[in-house]
């Protein structure tokens, strides 16, 4: 089968990560996956086998803004035309919104091929903070976009978002979850780091507001761990010296290490007496089911998305409400009682085959 791929960029972020993974996931089983950057960042290495692609925009006109989605349509119409020339893609998967915006304007694609792929809770992330026209005009944009088409969501209650919140009839839908390479996942966890030895906390996320860090910094300060807090992730120089500030005024700096992201974070995943997660909202969770697969406890802000799918039975206890206060507390008691194992039939129910076949399996219903 012929697989395409489209992402507007591959910064060091969960969504990227999930594209790459099946991506790899569909190539070792003997598929062809092209996979089209929207643009030149990339933090992760390209899946051996995979048909690479950057389609970068050049223009650098004053008006550039206003012309801005059409103009990357039709580059990307040049690219999947002369992609084509030696076989039509049996499939097409969209990841991210701005992706969707330019692919949704694109002339060349078989509109029942494509399946957009909603990593996120749109009413939050994109309406939540607009009012009177402003939130009606993006709702209307929204709609226009999805109305009709073929949604992939991470989660179900991304899927209820889209469909039920904001209303958007759907041509069809699936909820899959994101896949991960169990093994290489458990054979990088266990590559030297750092600080390997050492007692941390640690949180992997990119200096977003969406993650509510001074959440986190406020919880652990409440929280009395003295062991330190890892905060590993990329962002503005400006919002990481926001965060800086605010662990200096809660008296927890010298506990606090600000490190950037790398490309394997799962040793130190692996090394951490839990990982924290401390989102507004998350469509998924990504770094909730690295956690379970390095065997480290975690723990999450029982927000709007993913979370509440991920740690089901035994692993609820890693859920906290949305105070600082809620959260110290989960992260006290799961730190001081984390010597349970996790049960690998949770871990193998993320496993790359069979979320790629659930994929696949859309391909087939589209003949």
């Amino acid at each position: 089968m012929r697989i395409l791929m489209i992402i507007d960029g591959l910064p060091g972020g969960g969504a990227e990560k999930t594209v790459l993974t099946l991506s790899s996931g569909l190539v070792q089983m003997g598929h062809q996956v092209s996979l089209f950057s929207l643009r030149k960042e990339c933090d992760y290495p390209i899946p051996e086998g995979v048909d690479f692609q950057v389609i970068q925009d050049k223009c650098e006109k004053p008006w550039r803004k206003l012309t801005e989605i059409p103009r990357r349509a039709k580059l990307l119409d040049e690219a999947i035309i002369t992609a084509e020339r030696s076989g039509k893609f049996d499939i097409v998967f969209s990841h991210l919104h701005k992706t969707d915006r330019i692919v949704a304007h694109s002339h060349a694609l078989d509109r029942d091929k494509v399946w957009f792929c909603i990593h996120g809770m749109f009413s939050f992330s994109y309406l939540c903070h607009r009012r009177g026209f402003s939130r009606w005009f993006k709702h209307m944009k929204m709609r226009h976009i999805y109305k009709n088409r073929n949604i992939v969501a991470v989660s179900s209650a991304v899927l209820h978002d889209l469909s039920d919140t904001l209303a958007i009839p759907l041509r069809r839908s699936a909820v899959i979850h994101n896949p991960f390479d169990v093994e290489a996942i458990q054979d990088l966890a266990r590559q030297p780091f750092e600080m390997q030895g050492q007692d941390y906390l640690i949180h992997v996320g990119r200096f977003h507001e969406q993650k509510r860090h001074d959440r986190l910094l406020r919880a652990y300060a409440l929280s009395k761990i003295e062991v330190p807090l890892v905060m590993m992730g990329n962002g503005s120089e400006a919002k990481i010296a926001q965060l800086k500030a605010l662990a200096e005024s809660l008296g927890i700096a010298d506990r606090v290490v600000f490190h950037p992201f790398v490309a394997n974070p799962y040793s130190w995943i692996k090394g951490a007496r839990l990982l924290v997660l401390s989102s507004d909202c998350e469509g998924f969770g990504n770094v909730l089911v690295e956690a379970i697969i390095c065997q480290t406890p975690p723990v999450s802000t029982n927000c709007p998305g993913g979370p509440a799918e991920i740690l089901t039975g035994p692993l609820a206890r890693g859920l906290s409400g949305l105070s600082d206060e809620s959260l110290a507390k989960t992260l006290s008691d799961v730190y001081a009682n984390n010597s349970q194992g996790i049960d690998g039939e949770i871990i193998s129910s993320y496993g790359i085959n069979a979320i790629c076949q659930q994929y696949l399996a859309l391909a087939e219903n589209n003949k």
